[in-house]
């Protein structure tokens, strides 16, 4: 009976590992055909320069960049901004945001006694 049920089990866990790559398969799937989707978008909104200026930032600051994707696709579909967008017009609106989200340090140095004489 012992063989039987490793059997058994051994068929159980071989067909569940086989759903779950078929389901990370088809999840994967479904993310290229979205990067594919985003990358088209972008390619009818951005101009080259501003493409390659996006793919950068998206070095860098990869969760930002693909924010910003996505915010100005939205902005495009929905009319609010002209298209193309250049490479000037996407610093202007980088540095908008940055400008928003930077925030300015003050740093004071005070002395502490050092330069007393003895």
């Amino acid at each position: 009976m012992s063989d039987y049920d490793d059997e058994e089990l051994n068929e159980i866990i071989n067909k569940r590992a086989s759903e779950e790559q078929r389901k990370a398969e088809i999840e994967k799937r479904k993310q290229s055909e979205l990067e594919a989707q985003r990358e088209a978008a972008l390619r009818a909104i951005l101009a080259p320069e501003a493409r390659q200026r996006l793919a950068n930032i998206k070095l860098i600051k990869p969760d930002f960049a693909n924010s910003l994707s996505d915010q100005l696709i939205m902005l495009a579909q929905s009319g609010r901004i002209k298209v193309p967008i250049t490479d000037e017009e996407l610093k202007a609106i980088l540095s908008q945001l940055t400008g928003q989200n930077r925030r300015d340090f003050k740093i004071q140095i005070r002395e502490r006694g050092w330069n007393e004489h003895p």
